[in-house]
């Protein structure tokens, strides 16, 4: 573990991330949730056209990108005032979409803000930061590439003379419909950094980007669905690479550890609302002579879930917790990432089955959430590969 002494824990919200989140939650329910049946929220994820309008009522409700950089507009939000903020907004699954804080931009703005040369700053992170643009992380490989192994990179960067000369294919790539610009991780050919991976920014644009097709997936809550893209000799300049060549791995570091702490931020909330709709039905629907909540079996559930939720928020605080004292935080956003996306799955679950044939219906959210939570236990690692990971750390620290 790399967290301070327990003695100095302090999860405490400062006051005016608390009352930007009330805000935020306030703004979602009234203004958001009522876009919950727009039929431009299909199965491939909310349209541009519906995101822009939702970004606009955020901007007129002065919730717009909050965790943003302050050169960019926003409040640069520490990461318990993204906790408490993301929570609010996951409220409904557009909420992030709304305030600009769902992935993969969310996590593609924290690693611009922190990598960028002044140049790359003010061409790629300023439009992606303000809304103006979205884009797409370009990791992810189908076999034999590199999925949950990022070792087993097979796109490739060579030199060729003042140019970068890229080549290969990339799938489960979020939000590459409709995108301004790539992060493409790729293995160097050759020379300088041969055989390390290195990122670059690409416009989506360039006649060496193609999106081959859409995936249609379980889930459909990410602008720009997730597609196959294939780079075909992409001729980029030499001033695209981010950061350092050779350093792309440890880039997606700092990039994977917090990215995947906010989806638990994000869809805690959901479950929060799952949890809401559910208690409200067993309330008021009767069976047997009285209300469901009163039917020990159905009681039982909503304590579970309870329990479920309040586990999840506190994986969540202390690992935001961990990142606000400057470390890491590998290991907890391990944890927390495989606490959350099981617990939030079985939140969803027993909200359905407390709903009934209700709960199959989109009559309610959940059935949204219940499919959309699903992929959470695959993407951004999938839990057997963070237990693996938190498992082989025990076993090095215990044979020390």
């Amino acid at each position: 573990m790399s967290s301070p002494s327990a003695s100095t824990m302090s999860f405490a919200v400062p006051p005016e991330d608390a009352a930007l989140a009330e805000r935020v939650l306030a703004f979602v329910r009234e203004k958001v949730v009522p876009y919950e049946n727009d039929p431009r929220w299909g199965a491939h994820g909310p349209s541009d056209e519906l995101r822009i309008e939702l970004n606009d009522l955020a901007r007129e409700a002065g919730v717009f990108a909050p965790h943003a950089p302050k050169d960019c507009g926003g409040r640069a939000l520490s990461h318990v005032g993204q906790a408490a903020v993301f929570t609010a907004a996951g409220y409904s699954m557009l909420g992030p979409i709304a305030i600009h804080c769902a992935a993969p931009d969310e996590g593609n703005i924290s690693l611009l803000d922190k990598v960028t040369t002044p140049e790359q700053r003010e061409r790629f992170l300023k439009p992606l930061a303000t809304g103006a643009m979205r884009s797409c992380f370009c990791m992810t490989e189908p076999a034999p590439g590199a999925g949950s192994d990022p070792s087993q990179l097979k796109t490739t960067a060579r030199r060729e003379g003042n140019s970068w000369v890229i080549d290969g294919l990339k799938w489960l790539i979020t939000g590459a419909h409709g995108a301004g610009f790539a992060i493409i991780m790729a293995k160097i050919q050759g020379g300088e950094g041969d055989g390390r991976a290195t990122m670059f920014l690409a416009d989506m644009s360039e006649p060496g980007i193609r999106i081959e097709r859409t995936l249609d997936s379980l889930d459909c809550s990410f602008t720009g669905a997730h597609a196959v893209v294939r780079f075909d000799n992409l001729r980029l300049p030499a001033d695209a690479v981010l950061g350092e060549v050779g350093e792309g791995y440890r880039y997606a570091q700092v990039r994977l550890a917090p990215a995947r702490l906010t989806h638990c931020m994000r869809w805690l909330g959901s479950a929060i609302r799952a949890q809401e709709i559910a208690s409200r039905y067993a309330a008021t629907r009767t069976a047997f002579g009285k209300p469901l909540g009163e039917h020990e079996g159905v009681s039982f559930m909503l304590a579970d879930n309870a329990m479920d939720i309040h586990a999840a928020q506190l994986a969540i605080w202390h690992t935001a917790w961990t990142l606000d004292q400057g470390h890491h935080a590998g290991t907890e956003s391990s944890m927390a990432k495989v606490m959350c996306s099981e617990a939030v799955f079985r939140v969803a679950d027993r909200s359905m089955q407390i709903l009934g044939g209700l709960g199959t219906t989109r009559d309610t959210i959940v059935e949204r959430i219940f499919r959309d939570v699903r992929s959470f236990r695959i993407y951004d690692g999938p839990s057997e590969v963070h237990r693996w990971a938190i498992g082989r750390r025990i076993v090095k620290a215990a044979s020390k």
